[in-house]
C-alpha cells in the first residue's frame, strides 16, 4: 500500500512534498517536536524522494528503516556516482562540501520520515537532509 501511495505521489510536483500528501499524511514538522525514545528515533521509516534532472522521468524514491540508514544510502549513492565518473581511481576521497554539492545538484531531494506518535510521515527538505548527513558522518567518524 505504501509503495503504491508513493508511486501515485510521484506524479505530482516533486518540489518539496507532493500535493497528494499535504493534508492527509503530514503534521507541521517545524512546529511539532514530540519527545521520542532512542528506540523510536532509530526505527523511523524514511523515504528519500529525489529527481536527478529536470526530466520528470528521473523521479524516484528510496526507502530505509531508519534515518541513519537513509543517510548511508545517500552517501552510497554519491560514492557510486564518483566511481562512475572516475573508474580508474581505486580510492576516492571527498569531503562534506562535495557531498553537499551533489545533493544541491539534484533537481529535487526531500525526505518523508515516519513519526510513530502521529502515525504519519513528516516532510523534510534538502537542507535537513544535509544537516542529517553531516551529523551521521560525524557520528561514524567518532566511533
Amino acid at each position: 500500500m505504501l509503495n503504491a501511495t508513493i508511486k501515485a505521489a510521484l506524479r505530482f510536483s516533486p518540489s518539496f512534498i507532493p500535493a497528494a500528501f499535504s493534508f492527509s499524511l503530514f503534521a507541521n514538522s517545524s512546529k511539532y517536536k514530540p519527545r521520542r525514545s532512542s528506540f523510536v528515533m532509530a526505527n523511523r521509516h524514511t523515504i528519500i524522494l529525489m529527481q536527478t534532472s529536470q526530466n520528470r522521468a528521473t523521479r524516484t524514491f528510496m526507502d530505509y528503516e531508519s534515518i541513519s540508514q537513509a543517510m548511508d544510502g545517500i552517501c552510497a549513492l554519491y560514492e557510486r556516482k564518483l566511481k562512475e565518473l572516475n573508474p580508474a581511481i581505486r580510492e576516492i576521497t571527498y569531503d562534506i562540501s562535495d557531498l553537499y554539492n551533489f545533493i544541491d545538484g539534484l533537481a529535487d531531494m526531500s525526505a518523508l520520515v515516519y513519526d510513530h506518535s502521529l502515525q504519519a510521515y513528516l516532510p523534510y527538505d534538502r537542507q535537513w537532509i544535509k544537516q542529517k548527513t553531516l551529523q551521521h558522518l560525524k557520528r561514524l567518524a567518532s566511533h
